[in-house]
């Protein structure tokens, strides 16, 4: 298949495209510079200006674009920077996929923060979404804008992606020196649920949703068994050889990480059930077997 993606050069997507590439796929990378080969394109989604011949020739557009989400939480440029990072990439992407002849299917970023905390209630894609945290807020209009490709009858699935834990990337990469340090510490009371997947399964994952055309709307990024923050850092602790049994305060969260706290102490205890039903198959169904990979 002609697969286009945006963000190819992001950590998430230098994978995919790796695996792609091995599956025998014609990879085109969108870059934000003038393209140095064949294989690259350029585009600007700020202008709105990408090349629609190159759309219209693909099978499968991959939106993975946008800032950084580790960034400071007090800060209105970076959470505006992190909103429009992805609605104007994800409009851009969509209208020119609306417009081509015949569309192609659109795999379109998105994160698990769409459904705001709900505690221990099981979410599946069905599931509504609640509150007003910011990345709740940003997911919704991130959706919202692939809404031209829905509308121009295009395949489309939003990439509803839990932390995706290696040690290579935020957060572990984050959470490993602290946990090595014995500084480990479950946030909060440690109830609340903590969805996360391995890289190697988001990678198989995204493949599978480019490769069958069966699975459309929302599809849940997350391991199956999804555990308390309490839960995983007990298994980071084992997997360093290192205790964790401190907690840091709510109140103490919620006054240094601002806007991101609800993704702190908030509870998303999801499953892939879009996946599962399609006969995807995850190696990695659980904490110990994400961190496990993670940490190789």
């Amino acid at each position: 298949m002609r697969i286009v993606i945006a963000g190819s050069s992001g950590f998430l997507g230098s994978h995919l495209v790796d695996a792609l590439l091995g599956r025998g796929h014609d990879v085109t990378r969108l870059v934000r510079r003038p393209s140095t080969s064949p294989q690259e394109t350029s585009w600007s989604p700020s202008e709105g200006a990408v090349d629609a011949s190159v759309i219209a020739a693909s099978d499968v557009v991959v939106n993975l674009a946008g800032s950084p989400t580790l960034g400071n939480p007090h800060s209105s440029r970076w959470a505006q920077e992190l909103r429009e990072s992805r609605v104007t990439s994800t409009r851009v992407l969509a209208r020119a996929v609306a417009e081509a002849p015949r569309p192609p299917a659109y795999l379109a970023g998105n994160g698990i923060s769409y459904y705001g905390d709900h505690g221990d209630q099981v979410l599946t894609e069905e599931s509504d979404s609640r509150g007003h945290a910011l990345l709740t807020e940003v997911t919704r209009e991130w959706q919202a804008a692939a809404q031209p490709a829905v509308e121009a009858g295009a395949r489309v699935c939003y990439l509803r992606t839990a932390p995706v834990m290696d040690r290579r990337a935020a957060p572990l990469k984050t959470l490993l020196p602290l946990f090595k340090a014995g500084l480990g510490a479950r946030l909060g009371t440690g109830r609340q649920h903590m969805a996360m997947i391995s890289l190697r399964d988001w990678v198989d994952a995204v493949v599978f949703l480019a490769e069958h055309d069966t699975v459309s709307g929302p599809v849940n990024l997350t391991c199956p068994e999804t555990p308390t923050n309490a839960a995983f850092t007990r298994a980071l602790a084992r997997a360093v050889h290192r205790p964790a049994v401190l907690p840091v305060p709510s109140l103490a969260l919620k006054a240094g990480a601002g806007a991101m706290a609800p993704e702190l102490l908030g509870s998303l205890n999801v499953r892939p059930a879009a996946l599962e039903a399609a006969g995807f198959t995850f190696r990695d169904r659980d904490v110990e077997a994400v961190l496990r990979t993670g940490l190789r």
